[in-house]
């Protein structure tokens, strides 16, 4: 709730239930400026409690037509009137009537009419709605926008019923269908009396060839219902029936719509009823292929971990076949690298985004360090990776894990000692840079290892080293991460300081 709504409703009477019914009201009118072509303003009484008179009322909500141009350039949220100020919002709250047929007033260039509706609930009026049109463009109704402004008449009287919006409503979502999308008028008995174009080619897309007008709505997409479909608990006629508030997808092969049906109530007779029909053939199909991609590129990532593990065992059989010492460690190096990757592969495989929560897979990966080390050892972490795209997580896996290696292997201890390795990770700072014409983050990252072994011999130089190891750090660090990477001597401690951007 924003902070002039907040502030509006600190100077009315009304109770935390009478909030919760205006934010659903809210959030479903969308319906009712399109369906009368008018901007509407939602004014609550100012006033200490019910039984004090109004001081005078206050906007606190305000929303435009899509189906025709706006009357007020100008947001109304916030805007005080006082009592007696006008008379139409006055007596609609007072008597709770609506009060229709006003003169037109001139505002700007345009000549407006403005009608009231009292909002009804739980026995008593907690706010008005004025709705504001223009009068010129009212004067040669087409047959679309005599039949919007007969159903919003009778929506608006449901409000001041107070049977509008309609309990546990499911027409708030954004995704839910909208008047433009197309609408189909019922009567009681579910047949139709009125199709916008856009609902008339919405039901042409699936097969239907006549007019909708004068035909049950029902029995029409039951027709079109494919002939091998599978049973189900109600037929179209039940569902479109308009006894209840509906909400329903068809798809017959032809094309997908998404259907609304919205009770229409005159006191507590059915009077029929409107269907919102939004084609959705292109979005679901989309949905769908997007579905197919992301389960394709788990299988993918799922067939690459497989294939992986395959090519480790494989080589962990062969090294126990080898019995040149050299050869076997090198092999079981080989093991190790193949793993690194393939727990990126595994974790990329669980979900369907390109990205993993690295700090899951460093974990992995120092758990194999432990198991696989003889020796006593302790990993401390401090600070987070976050999420990394693919491109970035293999190489790094790779890097972190001949790293740590590296301290297990060179690291001199005398026998019991514990090999202490810590891996600190900070994130420098982001940046969006333009990509296409999406834009894209980029987080510079800083990571160090440090080991408490006997430290780096006097002149070591790592770039010249024969170390497969360490040169494997240095070519991915430098080509795959486009980073830079050094290895000191800090004392006693040897540390690696990695830079890189993701």
């Amino acid at each position: 709730m924003s902070s002039r709504i907040e502030l509006a409703y600190s100077h009315t009477a009304l109770s935390d239930a009478d909030k919760d019914r205006l934010s659903v009201l809210i959030t479903e009118w969308q319906l009712l400026a399109d369906l009368s072509f008018a901007d509407l303003v939602l004014w609550v009484p100012r006033r200490q409690d019910y039984q004090s008179w109004p001081e005078g009322h206050v906007a606190i909500a305000h929303i435009r037509p899509t189906t025709t141009s706006t009357v007020f350039t100008q947001d109304l949220i916030g805007t005080e009137i006082q009592w007696g100020s006008n008379a139409r919002i006055d007596q609609s709250l007072s008597q709770g009537e609506i009060v229709r047929y006003a003169e037109p007033e001139q505002i700007g260039e345009l000549l407006i009419k403005e009608e009231t509706v009292p909002v009804f609930f739980e026995g008593r009026v907690i706010a008005v709605i004025s709705r504001h049109r223009d009068a010129i463009s009212m004067r040669s109704p087409s047959k679309l926008e005599l039949n919007y402004r007969e159903i919003a008449h009778k929506i608006y009287r449901m409000v001041a019923e107070g049977t509008f919006p309609i309990q546990d409503s499911i027409y708030q979502a954004e995704a839910a269908p909208r008047v433009g999308d197309g609408l189909i008028r019922l009567d009681a008995q579910g047949v139709t009396t009125y199709a916008s174009p856009n609902a008339r080619s919405a039901v042409s897309r699936l097969g239907w060839e006549t007019e909708l007008e004068g035909n049950n709505l029902g029995e029409v997409f039951d027709s079109l219902r494919p002939r091998q479909s599978e049973p189900t608990e109600e037929n179209w006629v039940t569902i479109l029936s308009g006894r209840s508030l509906r909400r329903d997808d068809f798809d017959n092969g032809n094309g997908i719509v998404d259907l609304l049906v919205i009770p229409l109530i005159d006191g507590q007779d059915r009077i029929g009823s409107i269907v919102l029909v939004h084609d959705v053939t292109e979005l679901r199909r989309r949905d769908r292929d997007l579905v197919t991609k992301d389960a394709t590129i788990r299988e993918i990532h799922h067939r690459v971990k497989n294939n992986l593990q395959t090519v480790s065992a494989l080589l962990r059989l062969q090294s126990r076949r080898v019995e040149d010492p050299t050869a076997s460690a090198a092999l079981a190096e080989a093991v190790r690298r193949v793993a690194s990757i393939a727990i990126v592969h595994e974790t990329l495989s669980a979900s369907s985004a390109e990205s993993v929560l690295f700090d899951e897979v460093y974990e992995r990966i120092v758990h194999n360090a432990i198991e696989l080390s003889p020796r006593a050892i302790k990993l401390k972490k401090v600070g987070e990776f976050g999420l990394l795209d693919s491109q970035t997580a293999t190489p790094l896996s790779l890097v972190i894990t001949e790293l740590i290696h590296n301290s297990l292997e060179h690291g001199l201890f005398e026998s019991g000692d514990e090999l202490i390795v810590e891996i600190a990770v900070s994130e420098l700072h982001q940046s969006q840079q333009a990509d296409g014409s999406q834009k894209s983050i980029h987080r510079d990252y800083e990571i160090s290892i440090m080991d408490n072994g006997s430290g780096l011999p006097e002149g070591f130089d790592w770039q010249r080293s024969s170390n497969l190891g360490l040169q494997i750090v240095r070519t991915l660090t430098e080509n795959e991460l486009k980073g830079s990477i050094s290895l000191t001597r800090k004392g006693d401690q040897t540390v690696a300081f990695l830079k890189f951007s993701a």
